[in-house]
This record gives C-alpha cells, sequence and structure tokens, in this order.
C-alpha cells in the first residue's frame, strides 16, 4: 500500500497548491476565452469551413480550446518538479523509503486533476454556443479531460525531469508545446490539411484527445442546413471531415498513449534522480 499513499500524497500536495493560486487559475482559463472571443469570431467573420455546412468555426473551435486549455496547463504542472528540486521539498521526498516512481505519477494525477477543474469552467460556456450539453456528456468530457492532462502531464514529467533550471524547462516547452496545439486538429480540420502535415498530426497523441472530445460535444446537438431536416451535429461533422474516427478509437489511442508517457515518465524521473 506504500506506493498508493505515496501517490495519493503528492496528488493531494498537488490540488491544494494549485487551489491556492487562483491568478494561475484564472490565466490559465481566460486565455482559452480570449481564442473563443477574438481569433474564433474574427476567423467566422472572414472565412467558412470547407463542405460543412452551417457549422461555424467557433463550434468547430471549442473542442480545441478545450484541448489547449487542458495541454498549457498539463504540461506546465511537471514545472514543479524543478521548483520542488531548487527548494528542498524533492530532496526531502527521495529521502524518504518510497519507490519514486511513484512519486512521478502522483504529480501526473496531481496536474490531471488541475487541468480537469479548468474543464468544468470551460464546459458552462457551452451553451453560448449553441451547444447542447447533458448531464452524461459532461461526465465523458470531464473523463476525457482527465485521460488527456494525464498522458500532457506525463510528458511534462519527461522533460523537466532532465532540466536542471525553471528558464530551461520554459524554454524546450515553448518549442513543444505550440506545435502539439496547431497539429492537434484544434485550429484546422485535419481533412484540408496537406498529406505531410497529415503525418505529423496523426503522430501527435492530442489529435486522437480534440477528436475525442468533438465526438462528444457535438454528440447531443443539432443542426440544419436551409429547407433540410435537423441532424446531428456529430453526423454532419464527421460527413464533412472535421471528425475522423470513432470515439472508441480515439479512446484507445489517448489510453496507450497516457500509459506509454505515464511509464516514460515514472523511469525517466526514478533514473534522474538517482543520478
Amino acid at each position: 500500500m506504500r506506493p498508493f499513499k505515496v501517490i495519493f500524497t503528492i496528488w493531494l500536495r498537488e490540488a491544494k497548491l494549485a487551489s491556492r493560486e487562483r491568478a494561475r487559475i484564472i490565466a490559465t482559463v481566460a486565455q482559452p476565452l480570449i481564442y473563443l472571443a477574438i481569433l474564433g469570431r474574427g476567423i467566422t467573420a472572414g472565412m467558412r469551413l470547407t463542405n460543412a455546412g452551417n457549422i461555424d468555426y467557433i463550434k468547430f473551435m471549442y473542442p480545441g480550446v478545450i484541448g489547449m486549455s487542458i495541454l498549457f496547463t498539463s504540461i506546465f504542472s511537471a514545472i514543479s518538479i524543478i521548483w520542488d528540486r531548487e527548494f528542498g521539498f524533492l530532496k526531502e521526498v527521495l529521502v524518504a523509503p518510497v519507490p519514486r516512481w511513484a512519486v512521478a505519477i502522483g504529480k501526473s494525477f496531481g496536474g490531471a486533476t488541475v487541468a480537469i477543474i479548468q474543464v468544468a469552467i470551460l464546459v458552462c460556456i457551452a451553451p453560448l454556443l449553441g451547444i447542447s450539453l447533458s448531464v452524461l456528456i459532461v461526465a465523458k468530457m470531464l473523463l476525457l479531460g482527465f485521460l488527456m492532462s494525464f498522458a500532457v502531464t506525463s510528458l511534462g514529467i519527461i522533460v523537466a525531469s532532465r532540466m536542471q533550471s525553471m528558464q530551461a524547462f520554459q524554454m524546450v516547452m515553448n518549442f513543444l508545446v505550440m506545435p502539439l496545439f496547431f497539429l492537434s486538429g484544434a485550429m484546422f480540420p485535419m481533412a484540408t490539411a496537406p498529406a505531410w502535415m497529415k503525418s505529423l498530426m496523426m503522430a501527435d497523441p492530442l489529435t486522437y484527445g480534440v477528436d475525442a472530445i468533438r465526438n462528444v460535444v457535438f454528440s447531443d446537438t443539432t443542426i440544419a442546413d436551409a429547407g433540410e431536416v435537423a441532424r446531428p451535429l456529430v453526423e454532419v461533422a464527421r460527413q464533412a471531415g472535421l471528425i475522423r474516427w470513432t470515439l472508441a478509437f480515439d479512446i484507445t489511442l489517448m489510453a496507450l498513449a497516457a500509459l506509454a508517457l505515464a511509464a516514460a515518465g515514472a523511469w525517466t524521473f526514478s533514473k534522474s534522480q538517482e543520478a
């Protein structure tokens, strides 16, 4: 039971620290809202999605904005490893007779918890965009958000374990985060991307998370073109190429990515602290 106690303790500490940083929560929620309000509205006014009927760009972008919030929040949660190393807390933890991999898993769970709180906040604006959400859909979104953020936080731990300063970590993350975000299909559909970019998008684990969120978010909303019978938004989006795969396929890929990244993060963290 010792590893589970370590995981729970580290998770609880991360959650409490995040709850005390109100400015961080406000900033990470405000950023995606600004994307929706300014970038989304601006693009909607000047263009339409190809072969997407009257699906406006705001509806398409909303799941991508949720994915962006998860990405930025989760991957930067791993910076606490460097912070704890500099201020001595990590040294106190590592001298205890506990498995070091459990510390890394606890960090991943902590980052995932913070991310889904912000997802819950973003869910509240869905009705303003004309998207219908039932209790079941909200529950599915939170579970998907937790799975995505667990995977991304683990990726951040892999990088942070090798970094010696917060400045170096931020430089590497800035180089890594933006390609992950733009190649996830959050801002533009994969169907309209060039062939070489599609290959990169399929290698991005966040792509399957954003696609899964679209599958879930669009499942309870109907839409109709002029003179046509209203149809489920998820069906229209799939026919237009805005949704690429089934929900089961997306979840399977995300789960495999989460397991692989968590294992790699735990191993990297253990080895780096031994060194």
